[in-house]
């Protein structure tokens, strides 16, 4: 039995292993853009944007929290940030260092740790934190949201991106991102675990975090445009600052 107070008992970590199999299965298809993960290649110039817009990364020191094959963390890096990554793929996390190397990618180094595990060792250490397209698929998440405020220094940003609970997004993110247009694999996302903007909010708040503004992502399936609006109804964005 794992966690209690014993000194000598192991926490449970934040995961699920269903999850993390899951991603593991795929990890060797993360950085060819036209496969499951073409959604995230197409989405992060909008993510990367964004938050360089609101936090200005070069040189900031900067956590990507569930940072998979280290699309969005590698992008940071050549923004100018200091970038750490962090996960509990091993598999994503070596796709993610094979492509650094590559690649040739300055000031990012890659971890497997988990975000609580990394706040109890090294609390305040980073100016920005970014936790995207991950809540969604942990057991706790407003275990990670605390975690993440731990580890940013005070007046620092944190950064979230998720997916709203309601009848649309179940249609739009599961039924036709999944089935209809297959732009997923099925069973990437469970409805049970999406989470609305409110109850998000509450975790920030409860964790130190100011939420600051959100941002809707919208798609075009006939397009296959990707664009940030106000409509937080499906994939939305959160920019957060500790006091």
């Amino acid at each position: 039995m794992a966690g209690g107070d014993n000194p000598g008992m192991t926490a449970p970590i934040n995961a699920d292993p269903a999850e993390l199999a899951k991603f593991s299965d795929l990890a060797h298809r993360w950085w060819d853009p036209e496969s499951e993960f073409k959604p995230l290649h197409q989405i992060n110039p909008l993510r990367l944007d964004w938050i360089d817009s609101q936090a200005s990364l070069a040189g900031q020191r900067v956590l990507d929290v569930g940072c998979g094959g280290g699309i969005l963390a590698d992008s940071m890096a050549r923004r100018g940030a200091d970038v750490t990554g962090i996960d509990l793929s091993t598999k994503a996390l070596k796709v993610a260092q094979l492509h650094a190397l590559e690649a040739g990618t300055p000031r990012i180094q890659y971890r497997e740790v988990s975000a609580e595990a990394l706040a109890a060792e090294v609390p305040g250490s980073f100016d920005v934190v970014t936790c995207m397209e991950m809540l969604e698929h942990v057991p706790d998440p407003a275990s990670v949201v605390r975690a993440c405020a731990t580890l940013v220094k005070p007046g620092g940003s944190v950064f979230f991106s998720t997916i709203n609970r309601n009848p649309k997004a179940f249609l739009f993110a599961i039924v036709g991102a999944e089935y209809l247009l297959k732009m997923l694999p099925k069973g990437t996302h469970e409805y049970a675990r999406m989470i609305r903007p409110s109850e998000l909010a509450a975790y920030c708040r409860d964790a130190g975090l100011d939420a600051l503004r959100t941002r809707g992502m919208e798609y075009n399936p006939l397009t296959q445009r990707y664009w940030l609006s106000n409509d937080t109804s499906v994939n939305y964005l959160l920019a957060t600052r500790k006091a």
